[in-house]
């Protein structure tokens, strides 16, 4: 299949070629299917052709109706059974693009999922999935089944030949003149089809940020100056989406034209030979519908051709993020964590940057222990938690859990054990318990009760008026930033992980909420868990045992809370990281 042919990697090493190969491979039979039908199909194209030729050379001389009759119900049914070969070839393209679409959709969600903890995310979040719809969508519609036909243009024009030279070889200038307007399309029109793709990425990044911004954009009259760039993006999307459809429609329309001009050419150079008896009545109208069927294929693929570049486009930009983020490799499993918590020279940069956010971090923490990372703004604290928890990778070092680096979990094993409460905290749409349980299919609702009890949520989520069922909207609107921290921190703490990590959860919270937020801390210690938070706040220090000091992402002391505040209070700056307990010291 040519299209396939168009879309499959130039490469042919790496885990993405195969991952692209083997979706178009799981469809090989049917492929296969679709071209023995396609064969038959155009051998049933020359029903038109052969019946004009009978009627004008057999039945007319011999004026023999029960001869018309016949033929007529023969090339009845011949046509009915091209239309079913035809509906039926159109709906395994069909399914050919829906098993591609779900071979690939679960690896698309997490390229989608994963791109942002690689990159710096200045692309178009959602693009992966759609060039997996631009695929589909190509593969299911009427450009494939042309690039199938297009195969049997020499056997129509060996049958013209048959009929006579002339009109082979009129036929074939035709198909020549068709083929160079096909090559001038993709060459002429691909790079406004990539141009209006990029401009129509950075629109949907504008609206996309303009949406989850609003509040500010409306309060500070900010719209009206991002309204300036968002009117200029989209004058560059649809000037080069008019010189792509200019192009691609022009050239369509001439090919057409021409395939109609080459018709009236053919019957033409019919009339010429039967006026010199070179050939008979019936090849003038069967030649030239020989001659439209041959070239339809060409008219059809010129004009699906924009859409054979932004599918070839797609199928080139999932290869290369394919690449970039192979899929996880199966690891063993290994026994839940509930013991130790080891950081040895952890070393943190932000997704595809070489700048060291975080630089030769160690510590290492028992069960039961709690740990307050305290600094300025920007010293690395948020940026050390996010490697702490697997989203970022560590530029060196190492995070060991009982001895057990990150990367020896397979991804949904290690968050089992992992809570986790971002800075930004984000929501999905759904009801609360379905937040608290991570989406968890059918999940226990002792586990689910256990966890808001834990995060002292319980009594507000009761008194809502459907209770733990309240859908709570897109990010958690119909909540208050406070309501929607504290659901966070339930979320977190919900299945008892090893490892519960706390990024400034006491931000949005009154005090109530701190003091919720203190028993969570302490009853994790109590169940044999770690924590590690990050704060600003004093009071979220209460329920800790150790605290550690970062400057500039280097980390400056390290030991139990009361020395470490002593030393902070008395202004006195270590001399390096400072550790002033021993390693017994951390079991506490």
């Amino acid at each position: 299949m040519k299209l396939a042919m168009q879309m499959s990697p130039s490469s042919s090493n790496g885990e993405a070629g195969s991952e692209l190969r083997g979706a178009l491979a799981s469809c090989r039979a049917a492929l296969i299917g679709i071209a023995a039908f396609s064969g038959l199909i155009n051998l049933l194209s020359l029903t038109g052709s052969l019946f004009m030729l009978e009627v004008y050379d057999r039945v007319l001389p011999s004026r023999s109706v029960p001869t018309l009759v016949g033929l007529s119900i023969i090339t009845a049914l011949l046509f009915i059974f091209q239309g079913i070969l035809e509906i039926t070839r159109g709906r395994m393209l069909v399914r050919i693009g829906n098993q591609i679409d779900w071979r690939l959709s679960d690896r698309v969600y997490e390229l989608v999922v994963r791109l942002p903890l690689r990159t710096r995310g200045s692309g178009d979040g959602l693009q992966p999935v759609r060039d997996l719809d631009t695929v589909r969508s190509v593969l299911s519609g009427s450009g494939p089944a042309a690039l199938f036909d297009l195969p049997w243009l020499p056997f129509y024009l060996a049958i013209c030949f048959a009929f006579h030279p002339l009109i082979g070889a009129t036929a074939l200038g035709g198909a020549v003149i068709l083929v160079l307007l096909t090559l001038l399309t993709d060459r002429l029109s691909r790079r406004s089809v990539q141009k209006a793709s990029n401009h129509a990425a950075a629109r949907n990044r504008l609206a996309d940020a303009s949406r989850r911004n609003a509040e500010v954009l409306v309060s500070m009259a900010m719209s009206v100056h991002l309204l300036a760039r968002w009117r200029q993006l989209g004058t560059a999307y649809r000037d080069q989406q008019k010189i792509a459809s200019d192009i691609s429609g022009g050239f369509g329309i001439s090919g057409r034209i021409l395939r109609m001009m080459l018709q009236s050419a053919v019957l033409a150079v019919g009339a010429y030979l039967v006026i010199h008896q070179e050939a008979s009545g019936g090849i003038i109208i069967a030649s030239s519908i020989l001659t439209g069927r041959a070239l339809a294929p060409v008219d059809l693929a010129i004009g699906n051709w924009k859409n054979f570049i932004a599918a070839r486009q797609s199928w080139l930009r999932l290869e290369q993020l394919l690449a970039l983020l192979p899929a996880s490799a199966h690891q063993l499993p290994l026994p839940a964590p509930k013991a130790t918590l080891v950081v040895e020279k952890l070393s943190v940069t932000a997704p595809a940057s070489e700048k060291l956010l975080v630089t030769d971090v160690n510590f290492f923490l028992k069960a039961g222990s709690a740990l307050a990372i305290i600094g300025a703004s920007g010293s690395g604290k948020s940026s050390l938690v996010r490697a702490l928890v697997g989203a970022w990778q560590p530029a060196r070092g190492v995070v060991r859990l009982d001895g057990a680096s990150l990367g020896q979990w397979s991804p949904d094993a290690l968050g089992r054990h992992i809570g986790y409460l971002p800075q930004d905290v984000e929501l999905f749409e759904g009801s609360i318990a379905e937040n608290i349980a991570r989406f968890e299919p059918n999940p226990p609702m002792e586990s689910v009760l256990a966890a808001a009890n834990a995060a002292g949520i319980h009594q507000l989520i009761v008194s809502l008026p459907e209770g733990y069922n309240t859908q709570i909207g897109e990010q958690g609107t119909l909540l208050s930033a406070g309501q929607r921290q504290r659901l966070a921190l339930a979320r977190a703490l919900y299945g008892d992980p090893f490892l519960v990590v706390l990024d400034e959860p006491n931000s949005n919270l009154d005090a109530e909420g701190e003091e919720a937020l203190g028993r969570a801390i302490l009853g994790v210690r109590a169940r044999g868990g770690i924590v590690l938070i990050v704060a600003h706040r004093s009071s979220a220090l209460a329920a800790v045992d150790f605290v550690m000091t970062m400057l500039h992402g280097r980390q400056q002391a390290f030991g139990p809370k009361d020395e470490v505040l002593a030393l902070a209070a008395r202004r006195e700056p270590p001399p390096g990281p400072f550790k002033v307990v021993s390693q017994s010291a951390t079991s506490t």
